[in-house]
């Protein structure tokens, strides 16, 4: 199971996204995502989304939140458990991304984009600020054939 983050830097009714197009063999190829890559080892989640987000935007966040785990389950690639942030605050310039092109998109625009079905589900929930979730997505092709979906209240600890 790979580990991963995903971070959605929010500005001025804006999303940074991230249209992947320069890797040839990526589960994420023509999508429309936020920001953020694989942990390396030893690291913690909040290390690697820095990391991460510095590395793909040159931003540097100083206001971040942890919003949700993600399973993401698709054929013919790894598993994967993306930890979900939203940022609010960030220092520095945007830079030009080696996986593809930044933009800002207005968060209403977002959902017209070629996104994954499932993204619209947690988007929907980063946008009502909903509280910490866990969400199950399982994909044949580009297809969602299952969701299952636990929020706060419904998560036991």
């Amino acid at each position: 199971m790979k580990l991963t983050t995903l971070c959605y830097i929010e500005k001025d009714g804006k999303y940074l996204m991230l249209h992947r197009t320069k890797k040839e063999h990526d589960v994420n190829h023509e999508k429309w995502i936020g920001v953020g890559g694989k942990f390396e080892p030893d690291e913690m989640p909040e290390e690697c989304l820095l990391r991460e987000v510095k590395e793909e935007t040159g931003l540097t966040l100083t206001q971040y939140r942890f919003r949700g785990i993600l399973t993401f389950i698709a054929d013919g690639w790894e598993s994967e458990y993306i930890h979900l942030y939203t940022a609010t605050a960030f220092e520095g310039e945007l830079t030009e991304c080696d996986e593809g092109s930044l933009e800002w998109v207005p968060k209403e625009r977002i959902f017209s984009l070629p996104i994954w079905e499932g993204d619209k589900i947690f988007l929907k929930l980063l946008q009502e600020d909903a509280g910490f979730f866990s969400l199950k997505l399982s994909y044949q092709g580009d297809a969602l054939v299952e969701s299952k979906l636990l929020q706060e209240s419904e998560i036991h600890t």
